[in-house]
């Protein structure tokens, strides 16, 4: 099964497709991982856990 589907491919068995809609999407959920690493090491360095 392929994960991303080309904009060429006849298939139906994909789990993404090569749009601006999932690209966006993905970039979204990057930053908000990074921004929630970032805000527990903060977090973690002010409360004096590490």
């Amino acid at each position: 099964m392929p994960i991303v589907k080309d904009k060429d491919s006849n298939r139906e068995d994909y789990l993404l497709q090569d749009d601006t809609k999932t690209k966006s999407t993905a970039t979204f959920i990057v930053v908000v991982l990074i921004l929630l690493i970032a805000s527990v090491a903060i977090s973690g360095v002010y409360f004096e856990w590490f």
